[in-house]
Parts: C-alpha cells; structure tokens; sequence
C-alpha cells in the first residue's frame, strides 16, 4: 500500500514538472534568490539528475552516501564560476541530458563502483550543470543570489532522493530502481529533442 502510494506521488512529480521543462532556462525576466530556488524545480532534466544523486547516494554505504551529493554541489559550484568566466563546452545540453540518462541508470541498477568512479561521474553532472547555469548569471542583476537559491534547491532535492530511498520499506527497492529506470529514459528523450 505505501509503495504505491510513493509511486503515485513520484508519478504525480514528474508529471507535474514535464511542461515546466521549457521555463528551465534563461529569459523569463526572473533573478535572485527565488529564480535560483526555482530552477531546478522547475526544469526537467535538473530535477531528475539532482533527485536521482539523492536516489544514488541513499543505495551506497558508508561516506559515499553524503560524499556524492556533496561532490555534486561542489563540482556545480565550479562548473558556474567557470561559466560565469565565460567558459562553455559544445553540446552542453547534451551533456545534461546525459547525465539525466547515466544517474537513472546507475539508480535503476543500484550501481556501487569503486569511491573515485563515483565522484568522478557525480562531479561530472554537477560540473554540466552548473556551467550550464554559469553561463545564464551574468545575465542577471543579483547572480550570487540565484547561486544560492539553485544550490539549496539542489541540496533539498538531494535530500528528498536520499531520504525517499531510505526510508522506503522492505519492498521498496524495486521502486527505487523503476523510479531510476524511468529517469533514464526520460534522459533518453531529452538527448533525442
């Protein structure tokens, strides 16, 4: 019965956040503190790809479960003071869809590789991401506060993953690996549009 009411409501996220995708990105006249809240809310492929770290790092044991949400964060960080500087990488919404495709497979399979593999892949999408989002700051009039309403909003999606995963009951593993499985292949039709 609460498996299937936790799918429902995952069900209902997605649904719910399919036709924001368009508003993810910039020139919607939005800035500041709710903007950068906003945006990971409100945009598909974020949500998906910081929700499934969250997923992920609840399947591993030991220092991985905070250390790839925190390796994801800081990797995101990065990534934005790089695109802030004006540095970009061709196909970047690739890479982001990529990263929707990779994370949902490695929660639908509950991956445990070794601890650099981990970082390496999690640092990967937070670096995606957050050039992605570095390059829309200087655009905006309070960029230091988007950076921060998008990094909580980050850490709160990582939180409602990991915290979703654990404390699933005994059976709901397998929800967590169809949740992961559903995710990638929503990164499948983001890297087909």
């Amino acid at each position: 019965m609460l498996i299937a009411r936790s799918a429902r409501v995952i069900f209902c996220i997605v649904l719910c956040g399919l036709p924001a995708l368009a508003f993810a990105h910039p020139g919607h006249d939005e800035s500041g503190l709710m903007a950068g809240v906003a945006h990971p809310l409100t945009g598909i492929d974020h949500l998906l790809a910081m929700f499934a770290v969250g997923l992920w790092a609840a399947q591993q044991k030991g220092s991985a479960r905070w250390m790839l949400p925190v390796d994801f964060v800081g990797c995101m960080l990065l990534g934005g003071l790089l695109g802030f500087d004006g540095f970009s990488v061709p196909y970047l919404e690739n890479g982001i869809a990529a990263s929707v495709l990779a994370l949902g497979l490695l929660v639908a399979v509950a991956a445990s590789p070794p601890m650099p593999v981990s970082i390496l892949i999690t640092g990967l999408a937070g670096l995606v991401h957050g050039i992605a989002h570095g390059i829309e700051l200087p655009q905006m009039p309070s960029p230091a506060w988007y950076a921060v309403g998008f990094v909580a909003a980050t850490s709160a999606l990582h939180a409602t993953g990991y915290g979703l995963a654990r404390w699933m009951p005994v059976g709901g593993a397998m929800l967590i690996r169809t949740v992961g499985l559903v995710s990638a292949g929503a990164g499948v039709l983001l890297l087909a549009c």
